[in-house]
């Protein structure tokens, strides 16, 4: 397997996790008053946009194709 096409597998991979798998985020909100310390950490998960998974599917089509083209 060349390497292009390689890349292309691993594109198209990370295309299809991009629909499915969140991403998630932490946030911490700490306020100090002299020498006490309060906090609250906060935790989301999101889903990447879809064009994000568009263009790696795309992307990986596109250099698979070129990869087993160019063998």
């Amino acid at each position: 397997m060349s390497n292009a096409a390689f890349l292309g597998v691993i594109l198209l991979l990370l295309g299809l996790l991009a629909f499915v798998v969140p991403v998630p985020h932490s946030e911490n909100h700490d306020i100090k008053i002299g020498d006490t310390n309060i906090g609250v950490q906060t935790r989301h998960s999101k889903n990447l946009p879809p064009a994000v998974g568009i263009v790696l599917l795309a992307g990986g089509v596109l250099t698979l194709a070129l990869g087993v083209r160019k063998t």
